[in-house]
């Protein structure tokens, strides 16, 4: 029995070592975790198909930053769209919904939010710096079709980016996909989905390291705050399984808009391209609520 007893205790600093070395290495890649989600995400963006003939752009911005992207033009009179992809993604995520919003006329530009696609960037911002590239382009287009009305259609991160502008857009109207109210609650609905309920105890951390890795305050990133001075017609979209957006927050979000304002809550769609996922529905939709408000044609007849 002494001899167990003594084995025991030789054992026991062993043991303790390596608990606190475990803890040790589980601390530190808890705390890399902020670095992680606003690390850039480059991608080389692949040639598109001679069936949908663009030109390259590259809209000067903000702080040196230059803003890559892809026009392609549509009918005099058509209206312009502006197309701004999701987060650690590209334009090329836009591209089913430029092919066909090109077939009914309407000019599209999609582009590479900073630190995402072929534009340059040290962090993802949580729309923070996007919204300087949203800036950018609807200036550029602005001076490029100066006849013409302006949309934009953003998911997720494209649609944080549009409503967090601190320039006044002006434009003619707004779609918003998949957008989450506060990125405090973005982040607590996937602390969820990959820890369960005890994602909401590391909620105050991960909020803290991104506070300190993006040197603002989060409140400065909740669109929620800012969606009533988004002075343009928008329809909001989202899922009725999107575990990462609610539908009891985008519905607080399409309270607190000025009217006009629409809402489509999708049947059975999660957080995915909604384009995709309601095919004709969505090009319905979405063309109904744009033609109303962009289109000149009438006006030109």
């Amino acid at each position: 029995m002494q001899f167990l007893n003594h084995a025991v205790l030789v054992m026991r600093p062993s043991i303790i070592i390596k608990l606190l070395l475990v803890i040790l290495v589980a601390l530190v890649l808890f705390f890399a975790i902020g670095t992680i989600l606003t690390s850039p995400a480059p991608t080389s963006v692949s040639a598109l198909s001679a069936d949908f003939p663009v030109e390259p752009v590259q809209i000067p911005g903000r702080d040196h930053v230059v803003v890559h992207g892809w026009l392609a033009q549509g009918k005099p009179g058509g209206g312009v769209v502006l197309l701004a992809h999701s987060m650690r993604s590209n334009r090329v995520e836009m591209l089913s919904r430029a092919r066909f919003l090109q077939d009914k006329g309407y000019g599209v530009l999609l582009i590479d939010l900073q630190g995402h696609g072929e534009t340059i960037g040290d962090k993802i911002t949580f729309g923070l710096k996007e919204a300087e590239n949203i800036e950018a382009s609807v200036d550029f287009l602005k001076q490029r079709f100066p006849r013409e009305r302006i949309g934009a259609i953003g998911t997720s991160l494209g649609a944080a980016a549009i409503v967090l502008a601190k320039k006044n857009l002006k434009l003619d109207a707004v779609i918003l996909e998949s957008l989450h109210p506060t990125l405090e609650e973005a982040v607590e609905n996937r602390l969820k989905l990959h820890f369960g309920d005890y994602g909401s105890v590391l909620l105050p951390l991960m909020l803290w390291q991104l506070s300190l890795n993006l040197d603002i305050a989060i409140a400065e990133l909740n669109p929620i705050a800012r969606i009533d001075r988004l002075n343009a017609p928008v329809l909001f979209i989202s899922g009725t399984h999107d575990a990462h957006t609610t539908q009891s927050e985008t519905e607080r979000l399409y309270a607190s808009a000025r009217i006009p304002k629409e809402l489509w809550i999708v049947p059975g769609a999660k957080h995915f391209n909604m384009h995709t996922y309601a095919g004709r529905e969505y090009e319905h939709r979405v063309d109904d609520f744009l033609s109303h408000y962009l289109k000149r044609y009438e006006e030109d007849d």
